[in-house]
Order: structure tokens, then C-alpha cells, then sequence
């Protein structure tokens, strides 16, 4: 067994820029979650005042030598700052403290390629890993650059070293978007053989760990991975399911969002989110026992947004309501009454069951599409055509005339336009 990283977690409370949706603490409590996930052992964890930020080291000077000494007794080899940090703050507190530093782009970059399991999430995972680095030796050759000049130098060993980096990172970035095109190809034709089948998409998505794994099993039988960890799940997973009234629709569990979400992973993992866009229902999972749900759902709502989630879906998207069964009676009491006055919420228990019945229903009329009557012809000529409509049950009547059939079809929208395109 491997012995545990010792580490220590620190969440900067910015004077003038505090995180209104949350208190300090509890973002605090979300960082020593994200480090756990990493299976760090936490040998302290606390809420740092920062009245103003330093631009060396973030922290004032006694600040430093403080932590650096309390760091020193518990023998910590990791400090995770739950904050940015530019590059030189992040070297500066490496060399006052001797041990690694990491802020919280660079601790989610870590756990998503601890998580990575697909041939695309691992080049996804990397791509992002070397965007980031790329960007901070960006800054850090700017720095030295000032040095050398001084100098009176063209060049030098420092100079040469990052400059080789930087072409070195370059290229890997170059190599690993040739092979992630691949993939994305690989995936647009999969969505394009999707859109041709018959069954709408319906996408869960949600803050980490608010359950959308959990729900995505209870409701298809599958044993995706469910942990109460955050980002357990990182690669998309879709199950073809079957609703309590027959209608068939594919189920797709994506990865959790996280507040303050690195940009790097937002544009790594674009391909992965498309599934998203391509969703005819999107349900918003939310951990409703959860202190900070309304942050979170707020979080997840900005991402979709940023993503090119249409207004429309957004209007028509579900709010699901997971984990009833840890809420106290009268909280219990208190947000079943509001679920039960919208039909744009439903509260459940993934872990015991309890409401799934009544969020199958949810789905199944949210899908519900207006359908019109309209004649159609058909040549003779036209057998595939006719057979397609008789395959989806579209046919209302028939009759054989001369030159080919004349339909009566009842169809909705979307299953003219499929036949339109046939």
C-alpha cells in the first residue's frame, strides 16, 4: 500500500473579493474534499484573511513564516492553496516553505488525470495539464527575461532551458489536438448516427457529487462508478433506457461541474460537454441537503452558459432534487412542498428510490412534442420511405391510388424533418 502525500490545505479569503454565494468556510470544506479525492492524507486545513494581496507570495510575511513553521512540524510535503496563484507567488512559497505548491487549477488538473479512464479523457486531461504549464512558463520566461537583459546577455542557460520547454510543450500540445481531432470525429459521427435514431437524449448534469451517477445506475441498471467523492465520474457514459409507457430515450451521465472551473478543462473537455448541447432534455442534479445548493446550482447554470446552452433548454430543463433522504423532517417537509407546486422540479432519493417513479413521468412529458396531422405521397418508387413511416407507427390510414400511396401521418416536428432528410 502507498504511503500517503502529507498535505495541507489553505483557502485565501480575499478582503474586497469575497465569494458571495459561499461562506469561506464552506469553500474551504470543498477544497479538503478535492484533496481527498486525491487520497491525501489532510495534516491541517485552514482560512487565511488575505487584507491584501501580496505579489510575491499572496500572503503577508508573517503569514508565511507562521505557516512555514507550523508546515515544518507536521512534516507536510504538499501545500494546496484554494486559490490562483501566479507563477512566481506559487515558486516563492515553494522556496520559503521547501515543499511542492499547488493552487486549485492545478490540484483539479491533478485529479482529473488521477480520474481519465477513456482514450479522450486522458488526451483531454493532458492537453489541459500542458495549456497550463505552457501559460506559467509563458510568465516565468518573462521574468527571467528581465533579469538577463540587465545583464547585458543575449541568451543564457536559464533562458535556453525554458525557450527548449516551451518548444517541447508546443509540440506536445500540437501532437496530442492532431489525435484528439480524431476522437472528436470519431464522436460528431457517433452524435450524427444518434440523430438518426429515433430516441431523444436526455443528459444528466450537475455539481460534483451531487449524484448523477447514482441516478444514472438506479435508472438504467448499469454499474457506473458511485462515490461519495468528487469527480468520480470524468468520461461520458450513455445507456439506451426504456420509460414505464414504452418510449425509449438514451441516458448520458457527464462530468461534474466545480466552481471556478479551470478554464483550461472547460476547453479540454468542450467535445465531451457537446453531448450537453446535443440533449433534447437536460436534467440539473442537485445535492438539494447540500449548504451551498444554491451556489452550486448557480455554478452549473453559468458553465451551461458558457458552454452555448440555448435559452430554450434552459427553460425546459429539470431540476432534480437528490439526496431527500439526508435532509432533517421539516427541511425534508419544506422542499418536497415546493418541488410539488413546479412541474420543473422533482425531488428524489437516488439511494433509496424514493420519487424515481414520479421523475420518469417528468421525463416522459417533458418530452412530449406537439403532433400534427398531414397527408403525405408516396410513389411506388418510395418503398424505404413508406416502410420508415409504418416502422415508427406513423401511419393513421392509407389508401393505394395510381401512381403511388396516399398517407394520413400523425408525427411530430422532429419526425418530419427526419423523414424530410431520409
Amino acid at each position: 500500500m502507498t504511503e500517503q502525500l502529507r498535505a495541507a490545505v489553505l483557502h485565501p479569503n480575499l478582503k474586497g473579493r469575497v465569494e458571495l454565494r459561499r461562506l469561506p468556510e464552506n469553500a474551504l470544506a470543498e477544497a479538503v474534499s478535492l484533496a481527498e479525492a486525491l487520497d491525501l492524507e489532510i495534516m491541517s486545513a485552514q482560512v487565511v484573511q488575505v487584507d491584501k494581496p501580496k505579489a510575491g507570495e499572496l500572503f503577508g510575511s508573517g503569514k508565511v513564516a507562521e505557516l512555514g513553521e507550523l508546515f515544518e512540524n507536521q512534516e507536510v510535503e504538499l501545500v494546496i492553496v484554494d486559490g490562483p496563484l501566479s507563477p512566481i507567488q506559487q515558486r516563492n512559497l515553494e522556496e520559503k516553505w521547501q515543499v511542492k505548491v499547488l493552487d486549485r487549477t492545478g490540484l483539479i488538473l491533478e485529479i482529473f488525470g488521477d480520474r481519465a479512464a477513456t482514450r479522450e479523457g486522458v488526451l483531454q486531461v493532458d492537453l489541459a495539464h500542458l495549456t497550463y504549464q505552457k501559460s506559467r512558463l509563458v510568465r516565468s520566461w518573462t521574468h527571467l527575461e528581465r533579469q538577463r537583459g540587465a545583464m547585458g546577455t543575449v541568451g543564457g542557460p536559464g533562458e535556453t532551458q525554458i525557450e527548449s520547454d516551451r518548444r517541447s510543450i508546443s509540440d506536445a500540445i500540437l501532437r496530442i489536438k492532431s489525435q484528439l481531432s480524431k476522437v472528436v470525429k470519431t464522436r460528431a459521427l457517433h452524435r450524427a448516427a444518434r440523430k438518426k435514431i429515433p430516441y431523444p437524449i436526455v443528459a444528466l448534469v450537475g455539481y460534483t457529487n451531487a449524484g448523477k451517477s447514482s441516478i444514472f445506475n438506479r435508472m438504467t441498471g448499469a454499474s457506473v462508478l458511485e462515490k461519495d467523492m468528487l469527480f468520480a465520474t470524468l468520461d461520458p457514459t450513455m445507456r439506451a433506457i426504456e420509460l414505464p409507457n414504452g418510449r425509449k430515450v438514451i441516458l448520458s451521465d457527464t462530468v461534474g461541474f466545480i466552481s471556478n472551473l479551470p478554464t483550461q478543462l472547460v476547453a479540454a473537455f468542450r467535445a465531451t460537454l457537446e453531448e450537453v448541447l446535443d440533449a433534447d432534455l437536460i436534467l440539473h442534479v442537485r445535492d438539494i441537503s447540500h449548504t451551498d445548493t444554491d451556489a452550486q446550482a448557480e455554478d452549473v447554470l453559468e458553465i451551461l452558459n458558457t458552454l452555448g446552452v440555448e435559452d430554450e433548454k434552459s427553460d425546459s430543463m429539470i431540476e432534480v432534487w437528490n439526496k431527500l433522504d439526508l435532509l432533517e423532517e421539516d427541511s425534508r417537509t419544506a422542499r418536497m412542498t415546493i418541488a410539488d407546486r413546479s412541474p420543473q422540479i422533482c425531488a428524489i432519493s437516488a439511494l433509496t428510490g424514493e420519487g424515481m417513479s414520479a421523475l420518469f413521468e417528468r421525463i416522459d412529458s417533458s418530452l412530449q412534442e406537439p403532433v400534427t396531422e398531414e397527408k403525405v405521397h408516396i410513389d411506388f418508387a418510395q418503398g424505404k420511405l413508406r416502410a420508415w413511416l409504418f416502422s415508427h407507427n406513423l401511419v393513421l390510414k392509407e389508401n393505394q391510388g395510381d401512381d403511388g400511396f396516399d398517407l394520413i401521418v400523425r408525427w411530430t416536428a422532429k419526425q418530419k424533418n427526419q423523414f424530410a432528410n431520409l
